[in-house]
């Protein structure tokens, strides 16, 4: 598999180095945050990490992959970024955070002309949810009770939970609705006809958005260098130039 270079497609895979370690990036397929297209990784939440990097003079290896093995990554190796990844108190301890780098909020989902009638989440327990392996979404909800093979059902990627949706195999879909409506774009739907806002989910989507965090296994001194670097990136307008370029 190729490497992506902080925007340049290298065939190299080595890892890059920075305060004498080596670094690796981590992320998954989540289209508009991040996705790859003609053999490099993008979007928008790919574009902040770039601008990062570009600024603490730092080049790193970014590699996309299922979010499970992603996750899974970050979480038990050395000198791992990850990203886009949710904030949640789940999380808190397990990643060294650095800061947010895209907005986000977070919805069930159904198709239009559906009654269901879910006014809370617990009303959504009757129902067939799709979701991401290991991503927020399914974290949240079997925190809250639901289980996979009974209420929830669980895929590697996120376009096929939007095809499950319109197939009718699920009755529901939890996701970002930037990412929503986006696979809905691809799909050649307009998200605002195609898809309806069933139960907005506050509690899984914090008011900053999406973030990049470390490994545990990685100096702090390494974590500051990023977050002084993503604080430059937001104070000088890059950060919002690339979301507007994104959210347009």
């Amino acid at each position: 598999m190729a490497w992506a270079w902080a925007g340049l497609a290298l065939t190299s895979r080595a890892p890059a180095r920075a305060a004498g370690v080596e670094l690796r990036v981590v992320t998954e397929e989540l289209p508009p945050y991040n996705m790859t297209q003609g053999g490099q990784i993008t979007g928008m939440s790919t574009e902040v990490v770039q601008a990062v990097m570009k600024e603490v003079g730092i080049q790193a290896p970014i590699k996309s992959m299922p979010w499970a093995r992603a996750y899974d990554i970050a979480r038990n190796e050395e000198n791992v970024l990850i990203y886009s990844i949710t904030r949640t108190t789940q999380r808190e301890k397990l990643f060294k955070w650095v800061g947010v780098i895209s907005p986000t909020q977070w919805y069930l989902f159904a198709l239009p002309g559906r009654h269901l009638g879910i006014r809370q989440l617990d009303d959504a327990r009757r129902y067939q949810t799709a979701t991401v392996n290991e991503d927020a979404g399914e974290q949240y909800l079997i925190g809250k009770g639901f289980e996979i093979g009974k209420n929830l059902q669980s895929s590697n990627k996120y376009e096929f939970n939007y095809q499950k949706l319109k197939l009718g195999r699920v009755d529901l879909w939890i996701a970002a609705e930037l990412n929503a409506h986006y696979l809905s774009r691809q799909a050649g739907d307009n998200p605002e006809t195609a898809l309806v806002r069933v139960l907005p989910l506050p509690d899984l989507a914090p008011e900053e958005g999406l973030s990049m965090a470390f490994s545990l296994k990685t100096s702090d001194a390494v974590v500051e260098r990023f977050r002084k670097g993503l604080d430059v990136v937001r104070r000088n307008g890059t950060y919002d130039a690339i979301r507007r370029k994104w959210q347009s």
